[in-house]
């Protein structure tokens, strides 16, 4: 179990200010929640002593931070083969295959990144949710950012909400449309499936979600498209492309059904039927080190289901040019 220890003077200019805003200025790694746990526990003295939250300052008092990280999953360790594409001390970045389940839950308690991150690095444990600051669903690749440090994971979810990370995918859709765009709908749980999200306004729980869209290639019934999150709603991209029409090639939630181009031939049936999952890929990942300040930019390559799919309707494009 990793101990924490801080000694810090109280800056004179914190003078008027509470105990519990003085220390998140002067601990920024640490998250205010966290800091006003510690306080109420005893584990943060004032001049030797123990303080409330809400206790007025002086300036110039001795902090002493002495705080144990305590569990926080308790998902069993599991040996499994992660693609990762940077690693320090603070983070990691790792392409995630379609099919891997994030987290444990219903019905997935074991086999998920979660449990292969646990084992790849055990200290990992002692971070709210593994690390994991974001994530993928279960049938959607690609890359994703995982913290390693306390530091880090306060950082990178400020980041995130701060909308300092690009994430780009690419997704193919059912339908064709002339230009892109953007939606700005916002997101919430689904009136009356709660396996799914829907756009609903913020006055009926909905929360803000942008999505901005432009085509890269057409077919005759379909498009790829690429999508960049200014949000990270759950569901978002798939939410918001069903909203407008397009739902995602594959997408068992959200997808309208086959859709297939006139005389279209067995193979591009074939393939269009046997795509399984939502034809959604997290394609790059760039972002500022949260704590050395360097730029990092990943890039992931196309799943070779993905490629198959845009292949065969590339393809069958080409075969009816006057479509």
């Amino acid at each position: 179990m990793t101990v924490l220890r801080h000694e810090a003077t109280v800056p004179l200019v914190a003078a008027g200010r509470r105990f519990d805003q003085a220390l998140a200025e002067m601990f920024p790694q640490y998250s205010r929640s966290r800091l006003s746990g510690w306080i109420k526990a005893g584990l943060v003295l004032l001049d030797g002593k123990k303080a409330p939250p809400r206790q007025l300052l002086h300036g110039g008092e001795k902090v002493v931070l002495e705080a144990e990280l305590e569990t926080e999953v308790e998902a069993a360790p599991e040996a499994m083969d992660l693609d990762i594409r940077f690693e320090d001390d603070d983070l990691l970045v790792l392409d995630k295959p379609p099919g891997l389940v994030v987290h444990p839950g219903a019905g997935n308690s074991a086999g998920t990144l979660l449990n292969a991150l646990l084992h790849h690095s055990p200290k990992l444990a002692e971070l709210p949710r593994g690390g994991i600051v974001h994530r993928l669903d279960k049938d959607t690749a690609g890359l994703m950012v995982v913290a390693k440090s306390i530091a880090a994971h306060t950082a990178l979810v400020a980041m995130l909400s701060r909308h300092d990370v690009h994430r780009q995918y690419e997704a193919v859709v059912t339908g064709t449309m002339v230009a892109g765009g953007t939606v700005d709908q916002a997101i919430g749980r689904h009136q009356h499936d709660r396996l799914k999200q829907g756009v609903r306004e913020v006055e009926d729980g909905g929360k803000e979600a942008i999505t901005h869209y432009r085509i890269r290639e057409r077919f005759r019934a379909h498009m790829v498209l690429q999508c960049n999150l200014e949000t990270g709603r759950t569901h978002q991209i798939r939410v918001h492309l069903a909203h407008i029409g397009h739902a995602l090639i594959g997408d068992p939630l959200y997808g309208n059904g086959l859709r297939l181009p006139r005389g279209a031939d067995q193979s591009l049936i074939d393939t269009l039927r046997g795509f399984r999952r939502q034809a959604l890929h997290a394609e790059r990942l760039a972002f500022e080190h949260p704590i050395t300040g360097e730029a990092l930019d990943f890039t992931s390559p196309r799943p070779a289901d993905q490629e198959a799919l845009i292949s065969a309707l590339r393809v069958d494009t080409q075969a009816h040019p006057d479509d």
